[in-house]
């Protein structure tokens, strides 16, 4: 409940509500931002752009580089697999997306207006709200995925008590709370993004993971390379993108991370046991809360399969391309693959998985948000659809949809044999199709061991 104006070091705007942002900003009379960086995307509508996108697309980059800001182009990807790049550990920021769940630091999401005002002044009002500790013990099991840790949240809180699905009456332990997880200090970063990304989902006000400190390491020493593969290649703000590149070398001299209190309370703490989940986990029609075991949806008959959002990284793509390499055609009306970033696809493309994709069938987008915005293409009116994405609310992606959400892992199996598959099934497709070439597979883009990383224009 205590009342603070943070350092807002870091502050993302994305196209939907780019326009008013920008309008925002001018009711600011600015003409320059006091937020260490500043980051506008155009994800949401790169894909299909109508007339005043088109024209925002052709505005707005300078609009948000003459104030120091950073401008992306439409095709780079989504806003968070970006900006999660850009930021520096334990620090504050925010964006108006409702996603924007920084997986080191901690991140506040919020309306164009609050955008437009931590850009301008480098600060936002906040009313520090109570955490809720999620801890995971034990070890994963075989076939297990970090989507099925996700919505193991939202079971173990329904059998817990501490939450459920009804509207009516609805509890929700972790609505506008901090979301804290620990114990599993040594995902990696892209690892640790699918859990507080998904805090979005339980309508938390914001999340922190807590990591070790060698794979923040490993992340900002990429992402240092990123940051300075963007001034060469021309994007601007140089001196912005330059100056938070040279911050993370300064946090690389001395690397520190904060710890929770050792006596911090809680609203409630919440104990998982990897040991105890055998199977993937599946969020159900239509809503992220009513999550079930596969066992309990196995068998039911899809239209359509969508790999994609900023919930996927580059290691899903990978292993969706083994449980489909033998395949010689899907066997869903569609399955849509639409990696996050221009850089995914540029690696996937490198090393031959979207010859894997045009041969089965699969249908490629621009990086971006595709489906999972559900302002530009669509899924069949009335589908049955399998999806990576955040959130699978009515009519979220396509009219009168029906939408089952779970691991790329599963996504891969459901394309393949056009159903839900059995337990059985699944774990006789996916441990096999990624065994021995896990270390391969699930290899994250550091560029800073690509030797003379460029960052190439979009084909």
């Amino acid at each position: 409940g205590t009342y603070c104006e943070p350092m807002t070091l870091t502050v993302g705007s994305q196209d939907t509500t780019g326009a008013m942002t920008r309008d925002e900003i001018k009711e600011l009379s600015a003409l320059g931002f006091s937020a260490d960086l500043v980051m506008q995307s155009f994800c949401h509508t790169a894909a299909y752009p109508k007339p005043a996108d088109v024209k925002l697309h052709a505005t707005l980059p300078h609009f948000i580089s003459s104030r120091t800001g950073v401008a992306l182009k439409p095709g780079d990807g989504v806003i968070h697999s970006w900006l999660n790049r850009m930021v520096l550990p334990d620090t504050v920021g925010t964006g108006g997306d409702s996603h924007t769940r920084f997986p080191i630091g901690v991140s506040f999401p919020a309306g164009s207006g609050l955008v437009a005002f931590a850009a301008v002044t480098g600060s936002m009002p906040l009313e520090m709200p109570e955490s809720v500790l999620v801890r995971f013990k034990g070890e994963m099991q075989p076939g297990i995925t970090l989507r099925d840790l996700v919505n193991a949240i939202p079971y173990k809180a329904i059998q817990m008590g501490l939450l459920t699905v009804e509207k009516k009456g609805k509890k929700n332990v972790f609505n506008g709370t901090v979301l804290e997880i620990e114990g599993l200090p040594n995902l990696k970063v892209e690892q640790a993004f699918e859990l507080s990304d998904a805090s979005a989902e339980r309508s938390a006000a914001g999340c922190t993971v807590r990591l070790n400190k060698e794979p923040v390491i490993e992340y900002i020493k990429s992402n240092i390379v990123l940051l300075e593969a963007m001034v060469e290649a021309g994007y601007a703000d140089a001196k912005t993108i330059q100056r938070r590149a040279d911050k993370m070398k300064e946090w690389l001299a001395n690397p520190t991370l904060l710890e929770p209190d050792a006596d911090a309370e809680y609203k409630a703490i919440i104990e998982i046991d990897l040991n105890e989940i055998k199977e993937p986990i599946v969020a159900c029609p239509n809503d992220p809360d009513l999550v079930k075991p596969l066992s309990e949806v196995a068998g039911v008959k899809l239209d359509e399969v969508f790999l994609g959002s900023c919930m996927t990284n580059i290691g899903h793509y990978r292993a969706a391309g083994e449980v489909m390499k033998n395949e010689s055609k899907i066997a869903v009306n569609t399955f849509w693959i639409v990696p996050p970033t221009k850089m995914d696809e540029k690696q996937l493309q490198n090393e031959g998985y979207y010859e894997t994709y045009a041969k089965i069938g699969a249908r490629t987008e621009v990086p971006g948000c595709s489906l999972c915005m559900g302002n530009q293409a669509q899924a069949g009116e009335g589908a049955v659809v399998f999806s990576t994405s955040t959130r699978n609310f009515d009519n979220r992606l396509g009219i009168n949809t029906q939408v089952y959400l779970g691991s790329a892992e599963l996504a891969a199996v459901c394309a393949k044999l056009g159903r839900i598959p059995t337990v059985e099934e699944y774990m006789s497709i996916v441990p096999a199709a990624v065994a021995g070439k896990e270390d391969q597979i699930y290899k994250y883009l550091n560029f800073n061991q690509i030797e003379n990383y460029k960052l190439a224009e979009r084909a």
